[in-house]
């Protein structure tokens, strides 16, 4: 065992992809998912301090999972709001949005089901996706004319999954064209909307909401610990599935749930969005500011490739672990907080930058992080 442990990490080495624990405190923020901010907001500190703890027995912990201790009527409700604020039936809470699609996906389809993955899907979607034991395919990034190919060779229950923003690219799934395919083929669709809610919709409720949208979508998963500062998810439904998950979802079933301090906390940054919704605005007017203050200095480069997003996940694509590293490494340097996006975690050839543009990010801080890149172009 010792030996291969060993041969493993030698790997990596000599990949030059060895993962690391890192502690950048003093550096400018352009790589947390904290787009609004809110996870630095004093205003929300205090507003969750602020609730009434009075009456409540267990402070500190939940004391075990949702279905022995650890139910409360303060999570009933806040779930119950959140259905509302999401605009779906109902609701479930979960510790986080990894577990949140690993316990839909892995419980819902069958054997003898299929599941059709957007192939740049979160490792959560795909995880869940091996366990549930159902036929799985992956179809090309955005690309439905492989996912017709798909559909029309699936078998059983057909449920495709996708997510409204990827994670690494910054782009938008095409919500029309895959809604109209899955009716066609009588395919329910899942929905990730981690990096889409806070950031889109009224009161945060997300991207398919705010298109409309979410009346063709059979169960969407939404997570607190990106735009809304906080921690947690939920998976959004109707009734049947959720009585489904409470019944069937293992890590759902088995898992203590989330302590008091994180329920005042959701509800909490919902309450404080709906009162500052111009976070949103400012959120579009930052990322507008730092694609035309790149295209201005750097432009279109074969070194330094700024692929087309319009959401605050800005991927730029400098191929070569080693580079993207030494490149990190200097901006880190010079007081910027960038992380490197090393293969395998993309695709060899696209290693990237991920930077992530915030509303507490200056317009100044901007203009200095896109002239050191330059430097480097």
């Amino acid at each position: 065992m010792t030996n291969h442990i060993s041969q493993k990490l030698e790997e990596r080495q000599l990949a030059g992809s060895t993962r690391k624990l890192l502690a950048t405190e003093g550096l400018v923020d352009f790589v947390s998912n904290d787009y609004l901010g809110l996870s630095r907001s004093k205003a929300l500190f205090e507003r969750i301090k602020n609730y009434d703890y009075s009456q409540e027995i267990n402070l500190n912990g939940s004391t075990g999972s949702r279905l022995l201790a650890g139910n409360s009527a303060t999570a009933q409700t806040l779930e119950s709001k959140l259905a509302d604020i999401f605009k779906s039936e109902a609701s479930l809470l979960f510790n986080s949005g990894y577990v949140a699609n690993l316990a839909l996906i892995s419980c819902l389809p069958q054997r003898g089901d299929t599941i059709l993955y957007d192939n740049l899907s979160h490792v959560c979607l795909k995880e869940g996706a091996f366990l549930s034991k159902a036929n799985r395919f992956p179809f090309r990034h955005n690309d439905c004319e492989d996912l017709e190919t798909k559909l029309q060779q699936a078998s059983g229950n057909i449920y495709v999954i996708i997510e409204s923003v990827y994670s690494m690219d910054g782009d938008l799934a095409p919500f029309g064209d895959i809604i109209s395919l899955s009716e066609k083929y009588g395919a329910k669709i899942i929905v990730d909307e981690a990096h889409s809610t806070g950031l889109y919709g009224d009161g945060g409720s997300g991207k398919l909401c705010a298109l409309g949208l979410e009346e063709h979508i059979f169960a969407r998963v939404h997570t607190f610990g990106k735009a809304m500062g906080v921690h947690g998810a939920v998976i959004c439904g109707s009734q049947e599935l959720i009585d489904y998950l409470i019944n069937f979802a293992r890590p759902f079933i088995y898992t203590t749930a989330l302590p008091l301090h994180s329920l005042f906390s959701i509800d909490a940054a919902f309450e404080h969005l709906a009162e500052n919704m111009e976070l949103q605005k400012s959120s579009k007017e930052k990322i507008f500011y730092f694609n035309s203050l790149f295209n201005q200095k750097i432009g279109k480069n074969e070194n330094m490739l700024r692929m087309e997003s319009n959401t605050p996940i800005q991927p730029i694509v400098v191929p070569g672990n080693a580079r993207i590293k030494t490149i990190a490494e200097s901006l880190q340097k010079n007081g910027f907080d960038v992380r490197p996006i090393l293969s395998p975690t993309v695709k060899e050839g696209l290693e990237r930058l991920r930077i992530s543009i915030h509303t507490h990010n200056t317009e100044e801080e901007i203009a200095e992080l896109i002239n050191e890149l330059a430097k480097h172009a």
